[in-house]
């Protein structure tokens, strides 16, 4: 038996990617999951197929996420785990905007993980459950056009660092997973919108290099949800990463950003790609 069997998983961003996959997993093994999401017909299908329960519902909004907690409530009658998984990225930088895009994508990512976390916090308190907060090597990290991107992903690894300190003695656990590529459809959208996008990922060193499927990627964060983990790094090299934060981070990384982007000439041609779309998020990502 799986220590998830007769477990209710609440995930968000659900419809798609790394929410679906993870939902596919976690029903394998017996559990019981919530599908929150802005897809509903998406949502309402891979419910029927899993045996579970779904909600439309926008993370920024907390009327509509405490209905979406209460009818898991309803539907299950406990929540045992919840996935913070909802999240968006905007395409470009700040000069090529608006910033309303950028704010959207903060607001998605990092804001929605705080009202998602704090609608579902009572029954995981009851529960003695544990929250995964999905962050992303993004928050170690920082690369032209990702500024909002990297920006939210820093605030979960810092939400869920103090939120760890908050709930250890109500015996909640909560843990940050940080992913690097994945193969979804937000990702594979931006390499198809923007060539100077592709240009970039070609010269990242390794681990920053790598490409995870899915399927690996809900894989590794199940175990850390079983083992109720403090941190998953997907992969587990990216831990590397994360140690040497002050390298990654320091002038000298700058310096060796700014000529793999020749100067600023790829960034001109991503603003440029981005005014030319006349769009600010992916196909696939919900601004």
């Amino acid at each position: 038996m799986s220590s998830l069997s007769g477990k209710t998983l609440l995930i968000t961003g659900a419809a798609r990617g790394i929410g679906e996959h993870l939902a596919r997993q976690a029903a394998a093994k017996g559990a019981n999951v919530a599908l929150i999401g802005l897809e509903p017909d998406r949502l309402k299908g891979l419910a029927a197929e899993l045996n579970g329960h779904w909600f439309d519902c926008d993370v920024t909004h907390q009327a509509c996420l405490d209905l979406a907690v209460a009818s898991t409530i309803e539907k299950f009658g406990k929540i045992d785990v919840i996935v913070a998984n909802a999240g968006i990225a905007n395409i470009g930088t700040l000069r090529s905007g608006p910033a309303d895009a950028l704010v959207r994508t903060i607001d998605v990512n990092l804001n929605g993980v705080i009202r998602t976390v704090g609608a579902a916090l009572p029954y995981l308190i009851e529960s003695r459950g544990y929250a995964l907060l999905i962050s992303s090597a993004a928050a170690f990290t920082a690369m032209p056009g990702m500024a909002a991107y990297c920006a939210s992903k820093a605030g979960v690894e810092q939400f869920g660092n103090v939120l760890r300190l908050e709930l250890a003695h109500l015996g909640v656990g909560v843990g940050t997973a940080h992913p690097i590529w994945i193969d979804t459809d937000m990702v594979r959208g931006f390499s198809d919108d923007l060539p100077s996008f592709r240009e970039v990922r070609k010269k990242l060193p390794w681990p920053l290099s790598q490409e995870i499927t899915v399927t690996e990627c809900a894989a590794m964060l199940l175990r850390g949800i079983e083992k109720r983990k403090r941190r998953v790094y997907v992969p587990r090299s990216i831990g590397l990463v994360q140690a040497m934060r002050t390298i990654v981070l320091s002038p000298f990384s700058d310096a060796i950003v700014r000529r793999s982007s020749r100067k600023g000439a790829v960034i001109e041609q991503m603003e440029q790609e981005v005014r030319t779309l006349g769009r600010s998020f992916g196909s696939h990502s919900v601004g």
